[in-house]
Parts: structure tokens; C-alpha cells; sequence
């Protein structure tokens, strides 16, 4: 099915998100230069901002499919069902939602570096990358 230039458009920031938040994740030698405190900071900025464009873009491609949900909850429990994400990735999908709430609330380091333990897992990275992967394969996109 040929996809919409909105859904390629959120596509894309969804690919470019990713791909940051990957680089900072997946980066140890930003350690050797740059402190703790920085890249749990952007680190977890850079995952709030992919959580954002992930669930915008499979939005649109609900909303392409003719399932509305208006929540990023909504969205994550319709992709289950279609199986843009899988059984196996439900958890973290579930916890990424109470982790995203808790940012705007981060009032010191701890608790940023409680939510960066969280966001840096290998299967946090994988199970995004599933979703990517997946709507890529389905959408015909060719970024």
C-alpha cells in the first residue's frame, strides 16, 4: 500500500529520532569526554523526542488503516493487535509510556539516571528498532 506523504514525512522524523537517540546510546566514547550528568540529559531528551515521533508515525499509520487512537497508550495497544509491535516487546512498549510520563517530572540526577538505566537497555533500543523495521517493510518507504 502506498502511504501517504504525511505518514512519509512522520516517517522520516521518526528514522532521524531514532538514529540520534541510537548514536548517544550506543556511543561509550562520549564518556571520555563529555560528563555523566550531559549525556543522561540529553540522552534522555533524545528518547522522550523518539517515544514522540514513534507514536505520531504509528498513528498515522493506524489512522491509515482506519483505527483511531488518540493517545500514545491507544497507539501502542492497537499495534499489538495489527502486529506492528510484538508480544514479546509489550512490557517495555508499557513501561516506555510511565517512563515517558516521568520525565517532565525530573527534578534531580537520580531520578535521570534511574530513567537513562531504563532508556539505554539493549531491548528498549531493539524494540523501537522492531517498529521502525516493521513500518519501513510495510510502508514501501525508501529512506
Amino acid at each position: 500500500m502506498e502511504r501517504s506523504e504525511k505518514f512519509k514525512r512522520t516517517f522520516e522524523k521518526f528514522e532521524k529520532a531514532l538514529n540520534k537517540f541510537r548514536e548517544i546510546i550506543e556511543s561509550q566514547h562520549l564518556f571520555d569526554f563529555l560528563s555523566q550528568e550531559l549525556i543522561v540529559e540529553v540522552a534522555t531528551k533524545r528518547f522522550e523526542y523518539t517515544f514522540e515521533s514513534m507514536w505520531k508515525v504509528l498513528k498515522e499509520y493506524l489512522r491509515e488503516e482506519g483505527l483511531d487512537c488518540p493517545t500514545p497508550l491507544k497507539c501502542f495497544k492497537e499495534a499489538f493487535k495489527t502486529g506492528i509491535i510484538s508480544e514479546s516487546d509489550e512490557s517495555i512498549f508499557l513501561e516506555m509510556v510511565e517512563k515517558r510520563n516521568l520525565i517532565v517530572h525530573i527534578y534531580d540526577f537520580k531520578a535521570a539516571k534511574a530513567i537513562y538505566e531504563f532508556i539505554k537497555r539493549k531491548e528498549l533500543v531493539s524494540a523501537i528498532k522492531n517498529v521502525y523495521d516493521k513500518l519501513k517493510a510495510e510502508s514501501g518507504t525508501n529512506s
